[in-house]
């Protein structure tokens, strides 16, 4: 078998991946466990990630797997394993994933977490000849198990359901943030726990702004999509009409669509890149400010060809809107978003500046006197069109509404926006999916420190926003929570 290279992905990190991938095929779940050397790498893995013992895993690095592991400090593996193991609570074993067709590179392990009662996959790479040596991981979201079922609820019990768990969850400290869950107009939950500083012991209420990471994307999109109502632009137009070679040079803008930055097939990354590492996080407030960071980049195959989730695509997009304007993207935004929703206590607000009621992002440092750690020396000083904006849950619901409304764009280029693109599950700056809940439409957004989400029951009528100042706290209760409304009968 090919080595694969080792990468424990930060369950923040996974944000902006969770339904990004490409649908997944056939599967079927041998709940058998896995005999030989293979079984017992896996059974060391468990009982490791269970444990929370920093000997244990150092042990486990060194005895299970190969010397691709000292391409990260051991220190660095054992501060993920713990971080992890305090999210999640620990995980228990249910079966071995096989894929038809077949994924033959690799071992997936369906496991559920103890905290969020969610699904895990936990993608295994052997070295056949080694003794079977793991020599990479990686650790996504997983659809239940085909044969899983969960008794039904009345609406009332799935409220209660709901509050319980996110009281089990606070007191656990994995999550902290705010809660909403509505059918329609109606507000069936909302409930907030944490602390917005723990600094100070500042508690989280309902009205707490929190990070949205990448939840901008939708404002920015729908913006767009009033232009190319407004016939101000057009799917079809290539960038070089807007994004002039301060920004890149004409010969890569000259390829690249509207359309391909919404649906992420420019083939542009990140601008969260070297340069930005290096960087005082002072230097990027407006949109201009951002062009050292992106003007080097350069596409990662022919626009158009496939599919590569883009911050640098959705960002100029709000050039894109600049220039087709004549206004500043913030003000845009504010005017034809925030202001015709009543999104009262959204916005990019700088973060050197005293707004009220906002939440500081941590992230869980088990290896700390404090135990924590805040992300204020991490984060973008003021978020933009790709994201790291701040907005509240019930702020988020009425974003839904006025989309649901039509109050932004008409019920067709709504459907456009919602169709999946690329063979992925994305539209243009949402998130589509569709399951046993229907069709359910939003986004996710994550960095050190925050989590957020929001997902739109088009078939059910819910509407859930679940936003969390710590690692991952928002999305695994969202999956949580979905999963409780296909119990409601």
């Amino acid at each position: 078998m090919r080595k694969a290279r080792i990468i424990f992905i930060c369950l923040f990190a996974l944000q902006t991946a969770i339904g990004l991938s490409q649908d997944k095929p056939q599967y079927y779940d041998d709940t058998n466990f896995p005999s030989g050397k293979i079984g017992e790498r896996i059974q060391s893995f468990i009982d490791t990630f269970n444990s929370g013992d920093p000997d244990r895993v150092q042990n486990f690095i060194n005895q299970d797997c190969t010397g691709m592991f000292s391409e990260m400090p051991i220190d660095e593996h054992t501060k993920m394993f713990l971080s992890l193991r305090k999210q999640t609570g620990g995980i228990d074993f249910y079966s071995i994933r096989t894929f038809d067709p077949t994924q033959p590179q690799q071992t997936v392990v369906i496991a559920k977490d103890r905290n969020f009662n969610s699904w895990w996959a936990f993608h295994m790479f052997f070295d056949e000849e080694n003794e079977f040596l793991i020599t990479g991981m990686r650790f996504t979201s997983a659809d239940p198990p085909l044969n899983w079922e969960e008794p039904e609820l009345s609406q009332e019990e799935f409220i209660q359901k709901i509050n319980t768990y996110v009281e089990l969850l606070c007191k656990k400290e994995v999550f902290s943030g705010a809660v909403l869950v509505a059918k329609g107009e109606r507000i069936l939950f909302k409930q907030a726990c944490g602390e917005a500083s723990k600094r100070f012991h500042v508690p989280n209420n309902v009205e707490t702004k929190f990070n949205l990471g990448s939840m901008n994307k939708m404002f920015t999109s729908t913006a767009i999509m009033q232009l190319v109502e407004k016939g101000q632009l057009s799917l079809t137009d290539t960038i070089d009409k807007y994004v002039d070679e301060s920004w890149l040079p004409k010969d890569v803008t000259s390829k690249i669509s509207i359309h391909h930055l919404l649906s992420h097939t420019s083939g542009l990354g990140s601008y969260f890149n070297d340069v930005y590492a290096k960087s005082s996080r002072t230097l990027f407030r407006k949109l201009d400010d951002y062009k050292p960071l992106i003007k080097d980049e350069r596409p990662a195959f022919e626009p158009g060809k496939r599919f590569l989730y883009s911050n640098t695509g959705m960002f100029l997009l709000g050039v894109v809107i600049e220039s087709v304007t004549g206004e500043d993207y913030f003000d845009h935004i504010r005017k034809n978003i925030y202001e015709p929703a009543g999104m009262i206590n959204s916005d990019c607000y700088d973060m050197d500046e005293p707004v009220e009621n906002l939440a500081i992002g941590y992230s869980p440092d088990p290896q700390s006197k404090w135990q924590w750690e805040n992300n204020l020396y991490k984060h973008v000083i003021r978020g933009g069109p790709a994201g790291g904006g701040f907005s509240t849950i019930e702020d988020l619901h009425r974003f839904a509404l006025a989309l649901l409304s039509d109050k932004f764009v008409s019920k067709q280029t709504l459907e456009t926006m919602w169709t999946k693109k690329a063979g992925e599950n994305y539209g243009y700056g949402f998130q589509v999916k569709e399951g046993s809940n229907g069709k359910v439409v939003g986004h996710s957004g994550g960095f050190p420190g925050i989590n957020s989400n929001l997902d739109i029951y088009l078939d059910k009528g819910y509407i859930v926003a679940v936003m969390s100042n710590i690692d991952n706290g928002a999305s695994p209760l969202a999956r949580s929570i979905d999963q409780m409304l296909t119990q409601i009968k």
